[in-house]
């Protein structure tokens, strides 16, 4: 998702009985043996450090939610966990014309929709092209709930024309690119050539949902959720956490002809503390745990390094991640951000190796002195020719005085909104506001918020100095350009601009990323995209603090669940081993 990191919920879900969150990990020693070494059973429990804020796929814009809607959704093609190939999900099997304009898509026959009430007798009804069409042709429609329209944004033939006639009304004609041959084929036509169109159709924005739900929770369907994915959402307690079951109609089997998933179910609690995590983990009642609590993590490094100690049993994943912390600020707000010069004085002014190394205690890959593109997270796209801002006291002066203030006394107390994630995020508040008191006298308040808030307060400039982590949705450094895309910011602060949330715009930028979408070879598109982000990065519109490293505790047993610079997560063919054979 890119994503970043609530509503009250009054849910009409199909509710079943399950057990409390905090029970221990149970299931795993009842396991039944399936072919091929593998193994059915078991409740796969893991947490997240704050809340979802939408399960609706056109509304999913944040990595919490869209962690929780993959496991229920699917869309026409998805990422393989391990290597994040692209492969296909609803879709069978696609073809492209010589054009490269022209995809045609078979989808797979006989997947059907998760059984709900929506459905006539509560049975969920075969996935047809209509569905697909349905869907798109939403996401071609203006209205709050639709943050994805992207996908499609000058990319598929006619989509632009629909979602401008739809602003008066419903259109009396249909989305000229995209066409239904037969129940089972849909074919698109692009504009031109699009390097990331596939990808757009992994992304959750593109997961497929019947009418019958949009037609009878509309917008609840934030918490009803109804896809053909492996699991079922059957509760959701607010704030506490939601549970999943195995969808016993699924229709992937895998190489040994067992039937997927293999996985009871799966439970997502939502402990913010992550001592307290740690130690639901250490007692056996979390299966993973993703983040460690930064003083910790030395010992967990080594413990688990030795196989001994007390992480010894347990397996430690980590990988540098397609995620980059930074702080944003609003430009157009007439007010101090919208000076370069400041912006670029706070940019000298923070030790981002301090941080890394004293805050988080090096749970990090490298601190952000390129641009807002992962080092090392896109083969081909060298980030270290992007030049950024490392800690310079004297140019932080410099600045300074070229934006009119002859000292930081001068500056209006500033007030940066965060979420917690798990008191990380206040620890490095707290060293920013220092860094900045110290080096400049600046004053800074600190504001924390959940993470839904601070999402909406980012979208409507009800905020205008905040901490980001963007988190790539797919793998293209694309991904982290399209935040500074000046095209996708609205006219009046009225309106909610995402994912442009600084609400830069720089008509050099546009038109070099817009080359890059239009390249025909990955090398061009690297080329565009490179000179896109040094323009960018010259501007100042963010502060780039960290690129990430994903750390992740599995206890023993578990199996199938490789991690990836992604933190995507696809627990179709995760499972249990039974604990005396670990």
């Amino acid at each position: 998702m890119r994503r970043l990191i609530i509503y009250f919920i009054s849910a009409t879900l199909v509710l079943s009985a399950c057990k409390s969150s905090t029970d221990s990990t149970e299931d795993q020693d009842a396991l039944t043996e399936a072919k091929g070494g593998k193994y059915y059973g078991g409740i796969f429990i893991l947490n997240e450090s704050d809340y979802i804020k939408n399960l609706f796929p056109h509304n999913i814009v944040d990595a919490i939610s869209y962690r929780v809607a993959n496991q229920v959704y699917e869309g026409l093609m998805k990422f393989d966990q391990k290597d994040l190939s692209l492969k296909t999900g609803l879709a069978e099997s696609f073809t492209v014309d010589s054009t490269q304009t022209v995809y045609t898509f078979k989808l797979r026959k006989g997947v059907k929709f998760h059984d709900n009430k929506c459905f006539p007798g509560g049975k969920g009804r075969e996935v047809t092209a209509e569905d697909v069409k349905y869907c798109f042709t939403l996401l071609c429609t203006p209205n709050t709930n639709n943050q994805g329209f992207s996908c499609f944004d000058k990319i598929l033939k006619g989509a632009n024309a629909y979602y401008e006639a739809a602003k008066k009304g419903k259109p009396d004609f249909e989305v000229e690119g995209m066409k239904v041959l037969d129940k089972y084929t849909i074919q698109f036509t692009l504009v031109e050539p699009n390097s990331i169109f596939l990808y757009n159709l992994a992304r959750p924005f593109t997961y497929i949902f019947p009418r019958e739900a949009y037609e009878m929770y509309g917008l609840e369907m934030r918490v009803n959720a109804v896809g053909t994915g492996p699991f079922m959402i059957t509760d959701i307690q607010e704030n506490n956490v939601i549970v999943m079951k195995r969808n016993n109609s699924y229709y992937l089997t895998d190489k040994d002809g067992n039937q997927l998933p293999y996985l009871n179910g799966l439970r997502v609690r939502f402990l913010k503390d992550k001592k307290s995590e740690l130690l639901e983990f250490k007692k056996g009642k979390l299966n993973m745990m993703y983040r460690m609590p930064t003083d910790y993590i030395i010992e967990i490094e080594e413990s688990t390094a030795q196989n001994k100690g007390e992480y010894g049993e347990y397996e430690l994943q980590r990988t540098p991640e397609m995620a980059t912390h930074f702080l944003a600020f609003v430009h157009n707000k007439n007010n101090v951000f919208s000076n370069i010069n400041f912006r670029k004085a706070l940019s000298f002014a923070i030790d981002r190796k301090k941080i890394l190394d004293a805050v988080l205690n090096g749970e990090g890959f490298s601190h952000g002195i390129y641009g807002i593109t992962p080092l090392e997270a896109f083969p081909g796209y060298d980030v270290k020719k992007i030049k950024g801002y490392d800690f310079n006291l004297d140019s932080a002066n410099y600045y300074l005085k070229k934006a009119g203030f002859k000292k930081g006394s001068q500056v209006p107390k500033l007030t940066l909104q965060i979420n917690p994630d798990g008191d990380r995020n206040i620890a490095v508040a707290e060293e920013i506001r220092k860094q900045l008191s110290e080096n400049l006298d600046i004053k800074m308040d600190i504001e924390v918020v959940t993470t839904a808030q601070l999402v909406e307060n980012t979208q409507t400039g009800k905020s205008d100095f905040f901490r980001l982590g963007w988190f790539a949705d797919y793998p293209s450094p694309e991904n982290f350009l399209w935040f500074f895309y000046g095209k996708n910011v609205p006219p009046s602060f009225d309106q909610k601009s995402y994912p442009n949330l600084t609400r830069y715009v720089n008509p050099k930028f546009d038109q070099l990323y817009e080359a890059g979408l239009k390249a025909k070879t990955q090398e061009e598109a690297y080329s565009h995209f490179l000179k896109a982000e040094q323009i960018a990065m010259n501007d100042a519109p963010i502060i780039v603090l960290w690129y990430d490293e994903g750390y992740r505790l599995l206890q023993a047993n578990v199996r199938g669940l490789d991690n990836n610079a992604m933190q995507y997560r696809d627990f179709t063919s995760v499972f249990f081993v039974p604990k005396a054979k670990k």
